[in-house]
C-alpha cells in the first residue's frame, strides 16, 4: 500500500469532486438569486461577492483558488456579469482540464 502512494500521485477522491460540484452548482446558483429581485439584486452581490471568493479560495486551493476568488469577488461586484457560473468554471478547470492535481 505504501509503494501506491509513493508511485501514484494523491489525487482527490470521487466523493470530494462530486461533493464540490455539488456546491459549486449551488454557489453559483446563490450569485444568480440577485437577478430575481429587480431593485435589491446588485445591493445582494455587493454581500454576496466576498463571501463567494472567500468560498473560492478555501474549495480551490493554491493558485487557481486565489485567482478564482479574486474574479469572483470582481465579478459579483460587477453589475449584469455575475451571471457567469465562477464555482463551476473553476470546477471544470481544476478537476478537468488540470485532472484534479491542484488540490
Amino acid at each position: 500500500m505504501t509503494d501506491e502512494l509513493i508511485k501514484n500521485p494523491i489525487q482527490p477522491s470521487k466523493n470530494d469532486k462530486i461533493t464540490k460540484l455539488i456546491l459549486s452548482l449551488l454557489f453559483d446558483g446563490i450569485g444568480m438569486i440577485s437577478y430575481l429581485i429587480p431593485v435589491y439584486g446588485e445591493l445582494i452581490d455587493l454581500i454576496w461577492a466576498p463571501i463567494s471568493g472567500v468560498l473560492l479560495i478555501l474549495m480551490f486551493k493554491g493558485t487557481v483558488g486565489k485567482l478564482a476568488g479574486i474574479f469572483g469577488f470582481i465579478e459579483e461586484l460587477i453589475p449584469f456579469v455575475d451571471i457567469i457560473p465562477t464555482f463551476t468554471i473553476t470546477w471544470f478547470y481544476t478537476y478537468v482540464i488540470k485532472g484534479g492535481n491542484e488540490q
